[in-house]
């Protein structure tokens, strides 16, 4: 084996152990919005918190991390909204026909929004990752788009239960 497929082999092994050592909260995102903070500013701000309080964290290993963290954290906040409005919209849509209201689905219509916006989103980031070139800064820069695409997606169903 040459050095320099014995130095790529141990990369590849030491990674994970890099990443097992990252440590991300989304206390930085929580405490801007709490504090006033509109969504351009407070979106990523755990992940930027994740890098700089990691050691190494401008890494490419720990960028895609601490974006990937923050994103998880959207993720789930959308479908915690997503869930919740879906059953709303169904509430509202079994009472408009047992009032004898003919008008389209809402429930249906969030549904195919969604299915629609996720295409979007993830088309949106393949262009992202595109404009590196194949470059390291690539996976990043696509998992911080989805980070930001889910986060604002997640604050428009928020926005659409109107304070529930």
């Amino acid at each position: 084996m040459t050095k320099v497929a014995l130095s790529f082999a141990f990369l590849a092994l030491a990674a994970p152990a890099v990443a097992q050592d990252l440590t991300f909260s989304p206390e930085a995102t929580e405490a801007c919005f709490a504090a006033g903070g509109l969504a351009e500013t407070c979106i990523g701000a755990s992940a930027q918190a994740c890098m700089v309080e990691n050691e190494g964290g401008y890494s490419t290993v720990a960028m895609g991390f601490c974006f990937d963290r923050e994103w998880q954290y959207w993720d789930a906040a959308l479908n915690a909204a997503y869930g919740t409005l879906r059953d709303q919209r169904a509430a509202i849509d079994a009472e408009n026909a047992d009032l004898g209201v003919n008008v389209p689905s809402s429930a249906d219509a969030l549904r195919d929004m969604q299915r629609a916006w996720i295409a979007y989103r993830d088309r949106r980031c393949d262009y992202e990752r595109s404009l590196w070139g194949g470059g390291t800064g690539g996976g990043p820069a696509s998992i911080a788009c989805l980070m930001s695409e889910t986060a604002h997606q997640a604050l428009y169903l928020e926005e659409q239960l109107g304070g529930e």
